[in-house]
């Protein structure tokens, strides 16, 4: 928790030191007015005018009016603190899970790095707000209010100490009962989030499979285990009402008790000044059991904001597998790759998914990747952006090892398209001009060409055209077309390379036909490394490499693969006959 405190900035600890002052002040003002309700007393018991009754009333009201003040001012100054530094939370826990990699994602799981960058950063921000007042103000307020009170008579202490010490035994049963369970919410949480994602994101699958039993079970089982949690929770927690509640009202009761005993066995002259003594201790005793109250209030929340503050932590402390290299200024932009004894293992596995791989790719040149599933295509040409680094090896591009690029040098080359179409809320044209590179303005005409490559012109027949809606996800356009707005968004930035992971597999032949043929007349001298499953989409590449359990089995032209590669000639009669190959 006090790794958050961190974050602060200078002029947050300035404002925590206001609301100190301000707390200090408030608890000042509230100790002087029993002292005034003392004052009138005495004052009614001398026979004072009511002009002395009046003037002690007002000097009891201005110094409730600057304890409210106070408290404004300091829940004002707190509430800013906290917010600010939920703000600042939120913003690094973002920033920091951009520069992951897969691995880390994957380490995290999205839903629980959505909790952690929402639900964590409250529950931080309310403990905050609530720890810049009240910690500051009950010690203080309790300190004080003892010391007013120690001496005053041994009988009311006692009553007051006894008070006190069942506040505390409700508290350790607190501590050693409910606060294990305050542990697991959070991780509970992230999966009922996980289950509910799933549901929503999945919902078409669920209903196509009648899962929807299925998956209400999973449900339930996830919401009754948060359920039950809170349910065990809430019944410890229920002790602490009753306790407040014959407390608040036993000591004032006790402390009256014993007045009486007291002002029934005194003299005459004794039992009004016991009478005063008695109305000051009773509302000291109550700010004594108002202190502890509120400790016990922070006591209750602190377990689940440090829960949630070690989250935080987790993700801020955890180091990204991806960091920058030192940057080259070489100017060379050719586009050429060149793969160098490269091997690759998933972090924490043990066997190699590629090994020894070995080839060179020229500028302008159009290699194709295919193989059995499972076989490494998309994981290979994963290793030129960066998405996970070679094990072992060389990833060369223009010269360049790639992790001796900061990830923004390497990525300004580079145009991906993935396996998976991913669209973003907006329009059609907010989605291509994000592939621009930092500083350049998109033109409706850079727009129009990036469509007419990528064989997007049915977004001019959308409502809007180029300014027509996407949902989040692209869930409004079919999944043909979410590939081929997603291949503009690639074409816009003019890159170096054209990365293409099974980016054609969502396009009917016809149209996979025109886009090749496109890029060859309109994107001349890019490189492009294209995964396909497809015959017919790679059989014209300059290069195919053909790859089988993780290494290359064959390198060449379609007609050399056909004669000398036993794998890739299977693999193209699976889909095509010889005639239609001749013709393809």
């Amino acid at each position: 928790m006090l790794k958050q405190l961190k974050h602060l900035t200078k002029k947050d600890w300035i404002f925590a030191l206001i609301i100190a002052a301000f707390v200090v002040c408030d608890v000042y003002c509230e100790l002087r007015i029993p002292e005034y309700m003392q004052q009138i007393v005495i004052t009614i018991k001398s026979g004072g005018t009511v002009n002395d009754i009046l003037a002690n009333g007002a000097k009891m009201l201005m110094f409730a009016v600057f304890a409210i003040l106070s408290v404004i001012i300091a829940k004002f100054f707190s509430s800013r603190v906290a917010i600010g530094l939920g703000k600042k939370l939120r913003s690094k826990i973002y920033n920091k899970v951009i520069d992951f990699s897969d691995a880390e994602i994957k380490k995290f799981s999205t839903s629980s790095l959505i909790n952690r960058t929402t639900n964590d950063v409250v529950q931080v921000q309310s403990i905050v707000a609530m720890g810049l007042t009240l910690l500051v103000k009950a010690p203080v307020m309790a300190v004080m209010a003892i010391i007013k009170i120690v001496n005053t008579n041994l009988a009311w202490t006692l009553a007051t100490a006894i008070a006190v010490g069942m506040i505390f035994i409700t508290l350790l049963i607190i501590t050693f009962v409910a606060i294990p369970k305050f542990k697991k919410i959070q991780t509970l949480t992230d999966n009922l989030n996980k289950i509910t994602r799933e549901n929503l994101t999945g919902t078409r699958v669920v209903r196509a499979f009648n899962a929807e039993d299925y998956q209400q079970s999973k449900f339930e089982k996830a919401n009754e285990e948060i359920t039950d949690n809170h349910l065990f929770i809430s019944k410890t927690m229920s002790l602490i009402d009753p306790t407040m509640t014959i407390v608040m009202n036993g000591l004032p009761l006790a402390v009256y008790i014993i007045g009486a005993i007291l002002i029934y066995n005194a003299g005459m002259f004794e039992k009004l000044s016991i009478l005063a003594n008695m109305t000051v201790f009773g509302s000291y005793s109550i700010q004594v059991i108002m202190s502890f109250i509120a400790l016990i209030m922070i006591f209750m929340q602190l377990p689940r904001a440090q829960v949630s503050a070690r989250r935080i932590n987790e993700v801020l402390e955890t180091k990204s597998t991806i960091e920058d290299g030192k940057g080259t200024d070489k100017p060379i932009k050719t586009g050429e790759i060149q793969f160098v004894n490269v091997g690759f293992k998933y972090p924490e596995a043990e066997e190699y998914v590629l090994h020894d791989i070995n080839f060179k790719v020229k500028q302008g040149e159009v290699v194709a990747f295919i193989g059995s599933t499972g076989s490494g295509k998309s994981t290979l040409i994963n290793l030129v952006p960066r998405i996970y680094d070679a094990t072992e090896g060389q990833v060369i591009v223009d010269g360049v090892n790639v992790k001796d690029y900061t990830v923004e040098q390497l990525n300004d080359k580079i145009g991906y398209i993935s396996q998976k179409a991913i669209l973003f809320s907006g329009t059609v044209k907010s989605n291509v001009t994000m592939g621009l590179k930092n500083g350049e303005k998109p033109t409706d005409e850079d727009v129009k060409n990036a469509l007419d490559i990528a064989q997007a012109k049915f977004v001019y027949k959308l409502d809007g055209g180029v300014e027509a809606r996407i949902d989040q996800g692209g869930k409004n356009v079919s999944g043909g077309q979410k590939q081929r707005i997603s291949i503009a968004r690639a074409l816009a930035r003019k890159p170096e390379i054209l990365i293409f992971d099974d980016s054609f597999s969502a396009l009917d032949y016809k149209t996979d036909k025109a886009l090749r043929e496109a890029l060859k007349t309109k994107a001349e001298g890019t490189t492009c490394l294209i995964v396909a499953q497809r015959i017919g989409t790679i059989k014209n590449a300059d290069k195919i490499i053909v790859l089988d359990k993780g290494a290359v089995v064959g390198e060449g032209k379609h007609d050399e693969l056909m004669k000398n590669c036993s794998i890739y000639k299977e693999i193209a009669l699976s889909q095509l006959s010889k005639e239609e190959l001749k013709n393809a």
